[in-house]
């Protein structure tokens, strides 16, 4: 077993995850503006410790878990399918923001997000009973059509589905959240065997012919 490409392969897939995780918080920031229009402010923590970190957070940990499963599988790997709960998590860190939320329901829409990632993420997986596939990706639908069309309640007619504008954030919000829970279904998958999970690397010359790695154990 070649440990040092094993060690790349995962350092690489991370570091892409990470990347993407904070592209994706940074462009649902943007969704966040229009809602709040003129109303919206940019600070350090509310911005970048409540949004652009978990962001990175969960994109890394999603970016492991891809790692992993190319390589076989780790014991509890697939419970990173909850890396998305770091965007409900994060704000509730604020000052103020857990009586806030009780008692005013601000902080709600961040944990619609992270539980429609986690659901539709096992919706889409086609792993696990049936049933429960069905309810999460029901309720994970659910909630993000409610998302896509909270434009007008929030924003006032100008985000108006008959408006350009605001079928343009319907769509940037379902989009952004169908990704997510996309790429939350990662940990979810079936394990790569082996030798599949060398042929793209050794196309790019990372990984030798005669390189294996180890195979794990695919435990939930």
């Amino acid at each position: 077993m070649n440990s040092h490409f094993l060690g790349r392969q995962a350092v690489t897939l991370i570091a892409l995850g990470t990347t993407c995780g904070i592209a994706w918080a940074a462009g649902f920031r943007g969704y966040m503006v229009e809602l709040a229009g003129p109303a919206s402010t940019f600070d350090w923590w509310g911005t970048f410790g409540a949004l652009i970190f978990p962001g990175a957070v969960a994109g890394g940990l999603l970016g492991w878990a891809e790692a992993l499963r190319r390589t076989g599988g780790r014991q509890y790997w697939r419970w990173l399918a909850l890396a998305p709960l770091a965007f409900a998590i994060a704000p509730m860190l604020l000052p103020g923001a857990v009586p806030a939320l009780l008692t005013q329901g601000l902080g709600g829409g961040a944990i619609a997000v992270a539980l429609m990632a986690v659901g539709g993420g096992y919706a889409v997986s086609r792993r696990g009973p049936l049933w429960s596939r069905l309810a999460c990706g029901i309720t994970s639908a659910a909630l993000l059509a409610a998302l896509a069309l909270a434009g007008p309640g929030i924003a006032g007619p100008a985000l108006a589905l008959t408006e350009p504008r605001g079928a343009w954030v319907a769509v940037l919000a379902a989009s952004f959240v169908t990704v997510l829970a996309l790429a939350s279904s990662i940990p979810h998958r079936a394990v790569a065997p082996a030798a599949d999970s060398l042929v793209p690397l050794q196309s790019t010359g990372l990984a030798g012919p005669g390189v294996r790695p180890r195979l794990g154990k695919d435990t939930s």
